[in-house]
């Protein structure tokens, strides 16, 4: 208790940095901030839980808990496609979020029914366990609806050549990483000391803490986030209902899918196939067809840094099942004379970020104000190069301690180097994603840019699955996979860097223009006139 109570004072010191540096930003950053602090706070304090969860109180063994974690996984960061493009055409960004709250609420608040523990020999309760896979089920779908579309509210607060713009990113990254902290440090003490269900139920409360915040902070988002049309959206289009009656009951379908899907990783790995597929498909399709030249390179120039983004998060997602497991077995974990949970080390990520967060921040800022700052992708490149590091350390400090348990100084280090890699590409691809998109396509762009995480989430699964093993000599396979991913990512990060002015030449960043920005109010009055816009041009200044 000692470490976390540490850790905690830490965490809060680090948050109050980010607030005081963000004193100057639009008010709105900080609602999405608290609120997605939140939404994180309950889905890291559940996935710190869920591979010790299916292993220990279902007995699935690790083979099927990596399968089933990496369809969970996978699966959430698919569905924001579909809610990102459903936001774009009818919804807008607000109610999607509001939407994909409440079913967060209702999963988190399922995922507290855990039941009796499997016995040796026994299979578990059908009921029980098909709860469970509701529960899921529910989280993945209202995390398809948050998740893009939260981020693309961050972009609508910052004009696109506003400079601020990666800055504002990581700060927002910040928000993501406090709730992740608290989350994976109580949830899970909870979890594994006194009961899953405690864990799983405070994460819960987590993200209704999320929704108030959010409900109550909407005047300060300034009009960003309406939908782009009422009309359309309650426009009667099949047997009466409207297109936002059509997405509840579309939502009630999408939740009875995920439940079957998510239990078979084959079924997930085919589905991601082909909604990639189909995604990129769309956006090439849209990006030649639609749009003039300079938008047509920048849309190709996101598609190429979201296919980056596969790699990344396949090699960096082994924090929740493989370099989990590896903490439990085989790192001596005594603390202050006290043997520290495995769980709680899936904190040390968001805890590192919470600090150097600001500070990253700070820097690309100052560095942007005297036109230094590095591109986006030679940002990806670095970040590339401290993952790859961030394994071959761990690979050192386990050869090292020779037959030994391996000292927890290197798991403090491979969640160093992998958090300054993710600092350099996450919050920037974030950015990038918001700033290369046009203003019809940014909840796609951003869903797509997600999707490829889930890409990522699911190479993640497969990788972990080559490190299981039983019996002498285990930890041995899971060194040698580490050692492979690590030098693959330190190559594709040099060429990353290598390559990076070609892909900055697609980005057209001196051609770059803002959108016109609604003023706010804008959505409530019936006479477009009434706020400075003129009429026969909406969402334009009056001149």
């Amino acid at each position: 208790m000692t470490f976390i109570l540490i850790l905690t004072a830490i965490g809060f010191v680090g948050i109050a940095t980010a607030l005081f540096l963000m004193r100057n930003e639009p008010k709105g950053l900080y609602i999405l901030f608290f609120a997605e602090m939140w939404e994180r706070f309950s889905y890291y304090g559940m996935r710190a839980l869920l591979v010790f969860y299916l292993t220990k109180h279902f007995l699935f063994d690790q083979n099927a808990a990596y399968g089933l974690y990496g369809a969970y996984t996978t699966l959430v960061y698919i569905l924001p496609v579909i809610g990102g493009a459903i936001a774009d055409r009818y919804l807008g960004q607000r109610r999607a979020v509001q939407i994909g709250a409440l079913l967060l609420v209702a999963g988190h608040g399922l995922m507290a029914f855990e039941g009796e523990p499997v016995a040796a020999g026994e299979s578990p309760d059908v009921a029980v366990i098909n709860i469970f896979y509701l529960a899921l089920a529910l989280i993945i779908t209202g995390v398809g609806f948050l998740k893009g579309n939260i981020s693309a509210l961050v972009g609508q607060l910052y004009p696109k050549t506003d400079k601020r713009r990666d800055s504002a990113f990581t700060y927002f990254y910040v928000g993501i990483n406090a709730g992740a902290f608290f989350g994976a440090l109580y949830a899970g003490y909870l979890g594994e000391t006194f009961g899953w269900k405690y864990g799983f139920g405070l994460a819960g409360i987590g993200m209704l803490l999320g929704l108030v915040v959010f409900i109550l902070g909407k005047p300060l988002l300034q009009g960003a986030g309406e939908p782009p049309s009422i009309e359309e959206l309650k426009k009667p289009r099949f047997a009466g209902l409207n297109a936002e009656w059509l997405t509840y009951l579309g939502t009630v379908v999408a939740v009875a899918a995920v439940w079957w899907m998510v239990r078979d990783q084959g079924t997930v790995g085919t589905l991601l196939y082909v909604t990639m597929a189909l995604t990129y498909a769309y956006i090439l399709w849209r990006a030649v067809a639609k749009l003039e030249p300079h938008a047509r390179d920048r849309i190709f120039a996101a598609l190429f840094l979201i296919t980056m983004n596969v790699l990344f998060w396949g090699l960096f997602e082994q924090a929740g099942s493989s370099l989990n497991v590896y903490a439990d077995e085989q790192v001596d974990r005594t603390l202050f004379g006290q043997e520290v949970p495995a769980s709680i080390f899936q904190s040390l990520n968001a805890m590192y970020i919470i600090f150097l967060g600001p500070i990253f921040a700070a820097v690309w800022a100052f560095l942007g104000r005297r036109g230094m700052d590095p591109t986006a992708p030679q940002k990806f490149g670095l970040g590339m190069l401290q993952l790859g590091l961030g394994f071959l350390v761990l690979v050192w400090g386990a050869n090292a301690a020779g037959a030994g348990l391996t000292p927890v100084l290197f798991i403090f280090l491979i969640y160093l180097l992998h958090t300054t890699g993710e600092l350099c590409l996450s919050p920037v691809g974030l950015s990038a994603m918001t700033r290369l998109s046009t203003s019809k396509m940014v909840g796609l762009i951003m869903g797509a840019w997600f999707l490829a995480s889930g890409a990522g989430n699911f190479v993640a699964g497969l990788i972990a699955q080559l490190t299981t093993a039983e019996g002498e000599g285990s930890e041995n396979v899971v060194l040698d996979v580490y050692s492979n991913v690590g030098w693959v990512a330190i190559a594709v990060g040099v060429g990353l860097i290598v390559i990076s002015p070609l892909i900055n030449r697609l980005m057209h960043l001196d051609t770059l223009k803002d959108d016109p920005h609604p003023l706010a109010g804008e959505s409530e009055i019936g006479e477009p006139m009434g706020p400075g816009i003129h009429p026969g041009r909406k969402g334009q200044l009056a001149e």
